[in-house]
Parts: structure tokens; sequence; C-alpha cells
């Protein structure tokens, strides 16, 4: 690894135990039209997804019927207890003949898979407090597609251009600095560190709820990472769910093949082209009291003796094939985002 890199990634390694951070790589599973939280039975769903985890993984998941830890059979996450599904939207380059073709994901610093996304699970600043692991069946969303306005966006939610691929400067915490809500405007030498964030309050009783997100909060003052209390609507302390996904956006760099205006050409993969409607969707999946055991022994980084680790390479290996089978313009150039019309 580059000495830059290696700067870097030993710099993300220290804020992870400065903050008592489970963080680990989980190679990609599969990109499909399927989305069992918001569109369950949907085959195939509105819009594509990245996916990552348990290959359980499918277009219902009902809870109480499918239970990933028993019948996945493997994980593409780096602890092999791990079978929760993790998915995000995909993004896409559109270039001035009107075609689409996907932006790949890469590998995150440090870390030994393959694309897919990085996983924290953040237990905070507050040594002291009891944070509950999720309960079986627990699923939550945060973000919304529909949405095309800043201030609609969650404040963990965001976008960093960075400069190259060493991520150096390291650029400090995620959504702080020059990180923006919207898609970045300019080329960016080193791709898109995107970051998803998701509450860390539940109401102690609901697994889920029908907008998928009622029955979770954000503290109610300050951060859950510096001990910001939870508001008594739901006082149960939870991990912190948070995504990092890296978009390698390098090979789209050409100011040719931006629009004659200048604007930027990238889009979600449900048609968004203002980064808004940035989401991540979360199942819970891990095996018996693994997690609470992880976060009551203070688990950190991507190895803990409280819990599992498989290989690299058989994360990687744990692949599923598509359900809703079509080009997704991983090779090829698309006339239309799939599923969409434009």
């Amino acid at each position: 690894m580059h000495l830059k890199a290696l700067v870097a990634a030993f710099a993300a390694t220290q804020l992870a135990t400065a903050q008592e951070l489970m963080r680990f790589g989980c190679s990609q599973l599969t990109i499909d039209r399927v989305d069992p939280l918001v569109n369950p039975g949907t085959l195939p769903s509105p819009h594509l997804h990245q996916i990552i985890g348990g290959n359980s993984f499918n277009a219902s998941m009902t809870p109480g019927v499918l239970d990933p830890p028993k019948q996945s059979t493997c994980t593409s996450c780096t602890y092999s207890e791990d079978f929760s599904n993790y998915w995000t939207a995909n993004v896409y380059f559109k270039a001035r003949n009107g075609s689409y073709k996907r932006v790949p994901q890469v590998t995150n610093l440090g870390l030994g898979v393959q694309a897919g996304m990085t996983v924290y699970y953040i237990r905070g600043y507050t040594a002291s407090a009891k944070v509950t692991a999720f309960p079986v069946g627990f699923r939550m969303l945060v973000g919304d597609p529909s949405n095309r306005a800043a201030n609609k966006v969650p404040s963990g939610l965001c976008f960093r251009c960075e400069a190259n691929m060493a991520q150096s400067p390291f650029g400090g915490a995620p959504c702080t600095g020059s990180d923006t809500k919207n898609f970045p405007k300019a080329a960016c030498g080193g791709g898109w560190r995107v970051t998803v964030t998701f509450p860390s309050c539940w109401d102690g009783k609901n697994t889920d709820s029908p907008d998928h997100k009622s029955h979770i909060a954000y503290p109610a003052s300050g951060t859950f990472e510096s001990g910001g209390a939870c508001p008594s609507t739901h006082p149960v302390k939870i991990p912190q769910v948070m995504y990092e996904i890296i978009y390698d956006t390098r090979q789209f760099n050409a100011k040719a093949d931006w629009p004659a205006d200048g604007s930027q050409p990238f889009y979600w993969s449900h048609g968004d082209n203002t980064g808004y409607g940035i989401h991540g969707d979360y199942v819970f999946g891990w095996k018996g009291d693994a997690l609470q055991k992880a976060m009551d022994t203070k688990c950190s980084g991507d190895n803990c003796k409280a819990l599992q680790r498989q290989s690299d390479a058989k994360a990687i290996a744990c692949t599923k094939s598509q359900i809703a089978k079509e080009d997704i313009g991983t090779d090829k150039w698309l006339p239309s985002l799939p599923g969409q019309t434009m």
C-alpha cells in the first residue's frame, strides 16, 4: 500500500479506536432491482440497488419467516456472524448522447474486500452507557429517494470529493468541512466517499414502522458519539450504523464527456441527479447475541476477540445471482437507467 494510503488508513483506525466503533468491509453480494424493505415481494423493484451481507437476501424477507443467520449459507462481510443486509442505490454517469453507465465501487482504505461498502457500528464516546443491540426482525431506512431538497437530507448523509485514491489529505470526520449534501459538482481525482449514517435511538418496542423510520430517532441534543441523550419517545441507545461507499468516478472525469453547460452528469439509479435522494436500507441479521457481545466488549475495527472473523477471500466469494435479471451498465452503455424511463 502507498505510504499516504497507509497514513490515511491509520487515521481511520485511530478514529475508530477513539470512538469505540467497529469498522469492517463487506464485499459486493449482488446488484439487483430488489427492495424487500420498501417494495416487499415486488420483482423487479422500481430502482436498482447494491447489496451486501447474507446471501438469504430476497424480494420478500418477511419478518418472522426469514431468519438470515439460519437461512444464509455465507456472508460477504468479514465478520462471519453478520448475515445482515445493507443496501443503497447505485450511481450512474450520463453521457452527452443520453446513454448511461454504472459508476463502480471500490474498496475503502485498509480493507481487503472487493467493491461493496465499509460498515461501521458506532458505540460512541460514552463508555459507561449501555448500548442495546438490535432485536431479531429489526429493520430501518434513512434518507428518501424522492427528496430533492438540501434541507431535508439528514445531517449524517453526505458526499466527499476525494483529491486522490489515497484520500490524502484525510479530510476529517464524515459530513464535515467541504462535504456536501449534493453530488460533487466538479471532477474528483479520487472519486467520491459517500456516507450514510442511521439514527442511534430506538423506541424500545417496534422492530419496524410503516415508513421504516418512526421507530428510530437521532439524539435529542448533541450527537450520539459525544453522548447526546436520546429523546424520551426513543429512549433506547442502539449502535449507530454507518455506511461508507467509495464510488470510483475517475473514468468519467473528462470534461469533454460532461454536459456542455458544465452541469454535473451523475444520477442515482432512481433518477435523481441532485444527490439529495441519498438513502440507505438495513435489515438486521447478526447471529445470536454476537452484536450485543460486540457492544459490551467494545469491539473495534474489523478484528475482535468476541466475534468470529472470516478471511477476506471468503467474504469476496459470497455472491448472489441477480433475481431480477437485466443489464445494469457495468461493461456497456444503457439507453436508460434500469427501471426508469429517463
